[in-house]
């Protein structure tokens, strides 16, 4: 591998996985350019590796899916991988998923499988620093701005360090979360349920849907479909029915849209969501609630239940 001028570390990809993207906080405020919000699909999973390895919580990481990743290191630096639970080892021995690890110069670094869960997310000390694009760092798979997905043989630089290191030691589970511990301070990481459940707020067109629709929408029988990916959570199961025909001009689209095209099953906006669209939305899935839905694998039931508004 080479080495930057400057001596910074880089991260070369051994092993692309199926699929890993640069990601960070996103570049929101890009709606009116056709530009998706983008980001970490698990926010909170992102911003607790991001502390443990002293970064600030916008930093740009690696987002994997399902089967990890493997970088090999020019220099030493220091990790983290949150997310889903997975093996991590360095040069084949087994090391610490949830706390700092420092991988020697010249070593692999190999993020497993996720189990359970879909996202694993690995940060660096001094982030990801591939070149900005409108302020972010962030993979965008619907525009096509950003990074390219990872292949085997890119290699990745790595910013100079800031910020302090939260002790490896910190770390603690209590079987259904994760908690990073440092400096009184605690970042709960919800595990993945056997049940995806979404709080729904109605409208803005629920007006198109018959009455009936929210009964079937609220009474389940939804899984999540195969077909989803980071533009949106799709869902199988029984289809909404409509008291309106055709299709609305396109209009603007929110992250956590609950949109239902004709085949009458919901699909949940996620980070890459297209900025308008034409098919009715039928509610809107919280902000905080949309992580849990970036972990829930194909088969997941989801429950959609009304928001309360009390």
């Amino acid at each position: 591998m080479r080495e930057t001028a400057s001596g910074q570390a880089e991260l070369a990809v051994v092993r692309a996985g199926a699929l890993t993207t640069v990601q960070d906080l996103g570049r929101p405020g890009h709606a009116h350019l056709g530009v998706p919000r983008s980001g970490a699909l698990d926010g909170p999973a992102l911003r607790a590796a991001n502390r443990l390895v002293g970064n600030p919580a916008e930093a740009a990481g690696l987002e994997t899916t399902v089967d990890g990743c493997a970088l090999r290191a020019s220099h030493a630096v220091l990790v983290a991988v949150t997310g889903a639970p997975c093996a991590v080892r360095v040069d084949g021995r087994p090391a610490a998923w949830g706390a700092p690890v420092r991988v020697p110069g010249g070593a692999v670094l190999d993020v497993g499988r996720a189990e359970p869960g879909l996202r694993s997310y690995l940060a660096v000390s001094g982030g990801v620093a591939v070149r900005p694009v409108l302020g972010s760092r962030s993979t965008d798979l619907l525009s096509g701005l950003g990074p390219a997905p990872l292949a085997r043989g890119d290699v990745l630089p790595v910013g100079g360090r800031s910020g302090d290191v939260i002790r490896g030691s910190d770390v603690s589970s209590d079987g259904d979360s994760i908690s990073l511990f440092g400096e009184g301070d605690v970042v709960a990481l919800p595990g993945p349920g056997a049940e995806l459940v979404l709080p729904l707020a109605r409208g803005p067109r629920d007006d198109w849907f018959a009455p009936d629709a929210f009964r079937t929408l609220f009474g389940g029988g939804y899984t999540v479909s195969p077909a989803s990916n980071r533009i949106g959570l799709r869902t199988r199961g029984p289809a909404l029915r409509r008291a309106r025909g055709g299709e609305l001009p396109s209009e603007g689209m929110v992250l956590g849209a609950v949109q239902v095209p004709p085949d009458g099953c919901p699909v949940v906006f996620l980070a890459d969501h297209p900025t308008t669209g034409g098919y009715p939305v039928i509610g809107v899935v919280p902000e905080g609630s949309l992580p849990a839905a970036a972990q829930s694998p194909p088969g997941t039931p989801v429950r959609f239940v009304p928001l309360s508004t009390r």
